[in-house]
């Protein structure tokens, strides 16, 4: 008897959508904290919508400058004081005439409109993501 190959399975949605694995010391090389925002601006030279952001991320790391597109769900005035996650070992980024220090971490929503992370329980600053 002679055996057939099988044909190739295609991959289904769900599998092309799904990410490679990564050891989790790959993972801890992403260094994300918590962070405070201590002031927000309006940043019109950005090419799509955005807003300035200055985020205390405590003793050692600091207040580091952020551009974020989160126009749709948030102003400027109703940041100030919030907490956000951020990957603060990134390099810089050059944005228009800021320097932008932090990714600022947000999820889309149904509209792929930005939702920023933060923790739901008051943490201290700079605390690490883990």
């Amino acid at each position: 008897m002679i055996k057939k190959d099988k044909p190739a399975q295609k991959d289904s949605p769900a599998q092309k959508d799904r990410p490679a694995e990564i050891a989790f010391d790959d993972f801890m090389k992403v260094d994300i904290r918590v962070g405070r925002i201590t002031r927000a601006e309006p940043f019109p030279e950005a090419r799509k919508p955005a807003i300035r952001l200055w985020i205390d991320f405590g003793p050692g790391i600091g207040e580091k400058t952020s551009s974020a597109q989160i126009t749709r769900h948030y102003t400027p005035d109703a940041l100030i004081g919030r907490q956000v996650l951020a990957v603060v070992n990134f390099p810089p980024r050059q944005i228009g005439p800021m320097r932008s220090e932090v990714l600022t971490l947000g999820v889309p929503d149904a509209d792929g409109e930005v939702v920023l992370i933060r923790p739901d329980h008051e943490v201290p600053a700079g605390a690490r993501l883990f």
